[in-house]
């Protein structure tokens, strides 16, 4: 008797991938895709708000300082001095008597009584603690301040001061453009440098 077909009973499932397979797999890369640049935008975000934060910490230490500098009086000038020398770093701490003695002498000659006001603060440049090569301790504007400041930001501040005399003569109005370097020392805004600005 001849050998009568048979039927292939193989495992024939048909192609590997199929549309529905292939669109699948593009949706779940485009998913994967998605979520890493949420993440990436929301870590973006939560740094240059962060940044913003520090900056305006940073703007605020130098408000500070400088208005206690602008409203010194004869009767307040050693105490606002003491103040002031407290809340240095670096260079300017070491040479604070040196570099304020104008202001002081200022303050001793009009014998007046002086009120001051921050008109403006912005930072004008970032310095930030950057390794040198081969893992070297990063170049400081000043070098005394390399092991203790992980940053400095250079501060404008423009300020006014009224100072009036106890001779009734016209109140004089003084007009300050500082800029002040503020170093970032173990989490405390320190004032590093002073410049006026003529």
């Amino acid at each position: 008797m001849p050998d009568e077909p048979t039927e292939d009973r193989g495992d024939d499932s048909g192609p590997v991938f199929t549309g529905f397979g292939i669109g699948s797999a593009v949706l779940g890369v485009v998913a994967v895709a998605a979520i890493a640049l949420a993440v990436l935008i929301w870590t973006q975000h939560r740094s240059d708000v962060d940044e913003l934060r520090y900056r305006t910490r940073v703007m605020q230490a130098a408000a500070d300082w400088t208005s206690v500098l602008i409203n010194m009086n004869k009767d307040s000038v050693d105490a606002s001095l003491h103040q002031l020398h407290e809340g240095t770093v670096g260079q300017l701490n070491a040479d604070f008597d040196s570099t304020v003695e104008p202001y002081r002498q200022l303050v001793q000659t009009l014998q007046a009584r002086t009120t001051g006001q921050v008109d403006s603060v912005a930072v004008e440049s970032i310095h930030h603690a950057q390794p040198g090569p081969n893992g070297a301790p990063p170049p400081q504007q000043q070098p005394e301040l390399s092991a203790s400041a992980s940053r400095t930001d250079t501060v404008m501040v423009v300020a006014t001061s009224i100072s009036e005399h106890a001779g009734g003569d016209k109140p004089q109005t003084v007009r300050w453009t500082l800029r002040l370097d503020v170093s970032d020392v173990d989490g405390k805004l320190l004032i590093s440098g002073l410049e006026p600005i003529r």
